[in-house]
């Protein structure tokens, strides 16, 4: 009985059932014999077939996790040629492995796919993905017991990589209220993997599983030595069998790996070796990211700067104050806070143009500053350039706050930005736009579809509505409809690069790689000086793996910025992956010394000086 037999069929409850619990694994057996018989060819078939389903999920994730290209393919064809794996391709028993990675995959991909779309989809959708990914790890179970796992795969790429926090901030995320949402999904996780475990233990009759001799000779030893030293070697023999799979069996069961009696046997030198460089392995790391290239000095130069700024400014001694913020950027010239409080300085005396330039290089030291989009489109308004303010404020508001060290202060800015795009509409009679727009902004996507469709009636020729409204049709799955819109808005005006940025991106959400990326050209074309047109360009051309011209916009963008860590880390990431090692190397240099502390481009520098080395070339690393 596939629901109440366990995977050799015998009942789960009898004491001497092995209590693998596979039913989904024996249900497409049962298929199998029935379309079939005893043939193996059929078993054999539906085997190679999961394998290559399993094979492009993985390959899938790699491209999520490593940025598309030569990598990703080539961690996917590792995968599929692996020894390993293809043993349980060919073993008729190897299809619980298969089935249990094929849904474990899927459920770490609907995680991904749910976290990515927090603030950005609807709840309905949101809700949709991460029911999918509990509904296939409960299927991962079913196919083999280690399936569960997945659960916990999930909140650590939550945690680490979604988020990336560090070790420090994981330990005070409780005291955060900011992080609800988080909490609450590691929590979900966890007491899903505790109902499907409990399920299962009540299943096998409340009893755990009575391995014998033969089946785990180490755990049965009657010698704490001979169990401590097997223990310990057995992730050894795994890892090694990872690197160097010259050794394979269909069962490690019984004596395959003889045990280890006593301290004389050679292999517990390969135990040292194995958990030694683990050891040199982490210490290399907290070394490494301790290591900071900005000088003791510098720091506390820039500091005092700084702080003198803020006290002459608060006695009305603007002059001195300008100066002191200026010896503070001669020193360290990204500090966003620093860039703002010129910028403000700036603006308070009336030299409006010099605060927009401050301003907009605070924004790029610091993306989620908050308050200088907000005084960034106040200029830009009081100059009557309504455009660029409008787009200002919009991408204001759609900051996260995630992860800040004032949410309350930036949420103060967004609010303000949101009067003032409001105030704005109204004085261009555009009272339709924005209450379609706080609809949205209140997940009430029905009454927003109707108040940009009144906006639309009272002015057909408004670009941004059809914008606006066809990103509301494509994130309520409306995706012919929403892509009428963009083709529209870009009819109204063809010299509009922002319209073709929308589209473009549109395209991107649709896997419509190529199209996106002609897009994006367009956009870049038209929008040259404009950074985040271009920054966005390129990012849609990495992704659809055109990365000689990815190179040409991500340099265009690193000139536009050049005091912008991720421009020149981009830069240096995509001259990377085109084999132009030292100015990747240079690029990657300058990103760190505007931002010593970004564990993505010290990890990036740290592959690339690999690379250097092996190929001869002279790097500069220490």
């Amino acid at each position: 009985n596939i629901f109440y037999d366990d995977f050799w069929g015998t009942l789960l409850t009898h004491s001497g059932s092995h209590k693998s619990y596979r039913p989904l694994c024996t249900l497409s057996f049962r298929l199998n014999h029935a379309v079939g018989g005893l043939e193996p060819w059929g078993y054999h078939l539906v085997n190679v077939v999961l394998h290559g389903a399993v094979t492009g999920l993985f390959t899938s994730l790699a491209r999520l996790l490593l940025g598309g290209g030569l990598w990703s393919l080539l961690a996917g064809l590792l995968f599929a040629s692996h020894p390993i794996h293809t043993e349980a391709v060919a073993g008729v028993v190897g299809r619980a492995d298969e089935g249990a990675a094929l849904f474990f995959l899927l459920s770490l991909l609907c995680y991904i796919r749910h976290c990515r779309l927090r603030g950005r989809a609807g709840s309905w959708r949101l809700v949709a993905w991460f029911l999918g990914s509990l509904g296939c790890a409960a299927c991962s179970m079913l196919w083999k017991e280690l399936g569960v796992t997945v659960l916990a795969v999930s909140a650590l790429y939550d945690v680490c990589v979604f988020h990336r926090l560090k070790l420090r901030q994981i330990v005070v995320l409780l005291y955060k209220r900011k992080n609800a949402h988080l909490l609450l999904n590691v929590f979900l996780l966890a007491a899903w993997g505790f109902f499907l475990l409990a399920c299962r233990f009540y299943w096998m009759g409340n009893k755990p599983p009575n391995f014998s001799n033969s089946d785990n000779p180490a755990a049965d030893s009657p010698s704490l030595i001979t169990r401590t030293l097997t223990f310990f070697y057995l992730p050894a023999v795994n890892f090694w069998l990872l690197l160097c799979p010259d050794t394979l069996s269909f069962d490690w069961s019984m004596d395959a790996v003889p045990l280890i009696r006593s301290l004389a046997d050679w292999r517990n030198f390969h135990t040292v070796v194995f958990y030694s460089g683990l050891l040199l392995l982490a210490w290399f790391g907290l070394w490494t990211h301790r290591k900071s290239p900005v000088s003791y000095t510098n720091t506390h130069k820039h500091t005092a700067w700084g702080n003198l700024g803020n006290v002459l400014k608060s006695q009305g001694k603007m002059e001195g104050a300008e100066q002191a913020y200026r010896n503070a950027l001669y020193y360290r010239s990204n500090m966003a806070d620093m860039l703002y409080n010129l910028g403000l300085l700036l603006q308070e005396s009336n030299k409006f143009s010099e605060a927009l330039h401050y301003y907009k290089l605070a924004i790029g030291s610091r993306p989620t500053l908050a308050s200088a989009y907000l005084n960034t489109g106040i200029i830009l308004m009081n100059q009557g350039r309504l455009d660029e303010a409008k787009r200002t404020f919009l991408t204001c508001a759609d900051i996260p706050d995630e992860n800040l060290k004032d949410p309350h202060a930036h949420k103060s800015s967004v609010t303000s930005c949101l009067y003032n795009l409001g105030k704005l509409l109204h004085e261009q009679g555009h009272q339709e736009v924005m209450t379609g727009e706080a609809y949205i902004r209140l997940n009430k996507l029905t009454e927003a579809e109707f108040w940009y469709r009144e906006s639309l009636r009272a002015k057909p020729d408004h670009i941004p509505a059809h914008l606006t409204y066809g990103k509301l049709l494509a994130m309520t799955g409306q995706k012919t409809e929403a892509e009428r819109y963009f083709l529209k808005a870009i009819q109204l005006d063809p010299t509009k690069g922002n319209c073709y940025m929308h589209y473009g991106q549109f395209l991107l959400e649709e896997s419509r790689l190529l199209e996106a990326a002609e897009m994006a050209k367009t956009a870049a074309r038209l929008d040259s000086g404009e950074f985040d047109v271009v920054f966005n360009a390129a990012h849609m051309l990495r992704q659809a793996s055109l990365n000689e011209a990815a190179e040409k916009y991500y340099g265009q963008a690193a000139s536009l910025r050049p005091n912008y860590p991720a421009a020149l880390m981009n830069l240096g990431a995509i001259l990377h992956l085109n084999g132009k090692l030292q100015e990747a190397e240079a690029n990657y240099l300058r990103a760190l010394q505007l931002k010593p502390d970004d564990a993505i481009t010290q990890s990036n520098l740290r592959k690339l000086w690999n690379i250097m080395e092996k190929q001869g070339l002279r790097t500069t690393s220490p």
